[in-house]
C-alpha cells in the first residue's frame, strides 16, 4: 500500500506538471506564436511544427502519467521531451536550473524511467485494464526509446541558429 502511495504522488508530481507546461505553450503570454518563435530561436524549425508537436506531447504524456496508463510507453515521451529540452534549451548552461542548466530535465527524465521500471502501482489504469508496461526491460525501452525520438526529432528538424 505505502508503494502505491508513493508511486500515485510521484505521477501525480510529473503529469500534472508536465499538461502545464503544454498548456503554456499554447496558451501562455506569448501562446502558440510566442512558443513557435522561441523554437526557432532554438534552432528547431519549423517553429510552429515544433511548437504544436512539443505541447501536443507534453499535454498528453501528462495526462497519460497522472492516469498510470500506457506507463512504459509515457515515459518514453517523457525522455524524448526532456533530452530535446536538454540538447536545446539548457545546452552549454551547466548543471543547476538557477543558471538554466540540466538538472529538472535529467531529474524528471530519470523519474520517469523510474516509473517504467516499478510500475504506475496498483492505484492507476494500467493495474485496473491488467496492463503490464513496466520492469526492466521497460525502463531500458524508455531511455532508449526516448534517446532515439529525440535524436530523431533533431536530426531532421534542428537547424542552425545565424545571428
Amino acid at each position: 500500500m505505502d508503494l502505491d502511495l508513493g508511486l500515485l504522488i510521484l505521477r501525480l508530481a510529473l503529469g500534472p506538471m508536465l499538461i502545464a507546461h503544454g498548456w503554456n505553450k499554447v496558451r501562455g503570454a506569448g501562446g502558440l506564436a510566442g512558443t513557435a518563435a522561441w523554437f526557432e530561436g532554438l534552432g528547431l524549425r519549423p517553429g510552429w511544427l515544433h511548437a504544436r508537436l512539443a505541447a501536443a506531447t507534453e499535454v498528453g504524456a501528462g495526462a497519460l502519467m497522472a492516469l498510470g496508463l500506457l506507463t512504459g510507453l509515457t515515459a518514453t515521451a517523457f525522455v524524448g521531451l526532456m533530452l530535446v529540452a536538454t540538447l536545446t534549451d539548457h545546452r552549454g548552461k551547466g548543471y543547476f536550473v538557477f543558471k538554466g542548466g540540466c538538472e529538472y530535465t535529467i531529474l524528471v527524465a530519470m523519474a520517469a524511467v523510474g516509473l517504467a521500471a516499478t510500475g504506475p502501482g496498483r492505484w492507476s489504469l494500467d493495474h485496473a485494464i491488467g496492463l503490464d508496461l513496466a520492469g526492466c526491460a521497460w525502463a531500458i525501452i524508455a531511455a532508449a526509446g526516448g534517446a532515439l525520438a529525440a535524436g530523431g526529432l533533431l536530426a531532421v528538424g534542428r537547424r542552425p541558429v545565424t545571428r
